[in-house]
């Protein structure tokens, strides 16, 4: 982890705000004094235009993107804190500074909602064989089998990954619009259809990774579970797009077969709804449409951080140009 200077040496800047705030959360009054930085349990987790994550002892703060839809947001946090949801998706706490300290209440720090997180170890990167392929497959395939009540579904924002997907080509037309892949990243892009009318909208997760599982520790005897993090993009949609990630990834010989055998293989055996018989005709849409975004943020960022594309950032250029040439498989 990032080690958070010290207040004295950025003080009144956002970071500084935002492992106030975590200090706080973690350390109401009358609390033990904190010994939380001596044992290395604080520090910034994430540092992006989307969000920043900060980490004090067993709670995390974040604080989200600037345009986070602030009614949006409050039903996404209705959601997490759902009871019947709890065994799935990691629940918001309090924040102390709020007004009115509810989970789905956050606090706001230059205009952007900030809300408090228990700390679970995330999955481990250096460590691929032991990620949890089988037990994401189940979470995803119980959330989108979660029933909502009678005409809740009228009042869910939309699960934003095929918004998502735009905009990262958007992005690439903004920041590389003269890269030479960026012709077959567009090309690619030109292939996917608008959403389509016949599939379910159920519940989402909208932006499912491995990065967005952490997990949380039983009784010492007992196993450790897992829980889906990150609810920016939670809403209702096309399940089929929680898939298309580890999908596209197989399509584009990065995610070995084995294991997108069993994480298929496990969201079948939960009853998951996503896919069929044949998983590719609800997933080669959105898988497609993963592997574009993936490409033009890769332009993006290579082309503002003036570096080459990296060995998988190549494969996925390369997964576009067979897109783009109707040979998806």
């Amino acid at each position: 982890m990032t080690p958070i200077p010290h207040p004295a040496a950025t003080e009144g800047t956002p970071l500084d705000h935002l492992a106030a705030l975590a200090r706080a959360a973690a350390h109401p009054p009358g609390a033990a004094p904190c010994g939380c930085a001596d044992d290395g349990l604080v520090g910034v987790l994430a540092d992006r235009e989307d969000g920043t994550v900060v980490r004090h002892g067993a709670l995390v703060v974040k604080v989200h993107a600037p345009d986070t839809d602030p009614e949006a947001h409050r039903a996404r946090l209705a959601l997490a804190a759902r009871p019947d949801l709890a065994g799935i998706l990691l629940a918001p706490l309090p924040l102390p500074l709020s007004p009115t300290p509810t989970p789905t209440a956050p606090n706001v720090l230059g205009g952007r909602p900030v809300t408090v997180w228990p700390y679970g170890p995330p999955v481990d990167p250096e460590d691929p064989d032991a990620a949890p392929w089988e037990e994401a497959a189940r979470l995803l395939a119980l959330l989108h089998r979660t029933p909502l009540p009678p005409g809740a579904a009228d009042g869910l924002p939309e699960m934003r990954a095929p918004l998502k997907a735009a905009l990262a080509v958007d992005r690439m037309r903004r920041a590389a619009p003269d890269h030479p892949a960026a012709a077959t990243v567009l090309a690619a892009w030109r292939t996917v259809p608008a959403d389509r009318a016949d599939v379910p909208r159920l519940l989402c997760h909208g932006d499912f990774h491995l990065g967005q599982l952490v997990r949380l520790a039983h009784a010492p005897s007992g196993p450790p579970s897992w829980r889906l993090i990150d609810v920016d993009d939670l809403g209702a949609g096309d399940p089929a797009w929680d898939l298309a990630r580890p999908a596209a990834w197989f399509a584009a010989g990065i995610l070995p077969p084995e294991v997108w055998s069993r994480f298929l293989g496990a969201y079948r055996e939960a009853d998951g709804p996503a896919v069929g018989a044949d998983p590719w005709v609800r997933l080669d849409v959105p898988a497609r449409a993963l592997t574009v975004q993936t490409a033009a943020l890769a332009l993006a960022k290579s082309t503002v951080e003036r570096r080459p594309l990296d060995e998988v950032e190549e494969v996925m250029i390369d997964t576009c140009a067979r897109i783009a040439g109707h040979r998806t498989g």
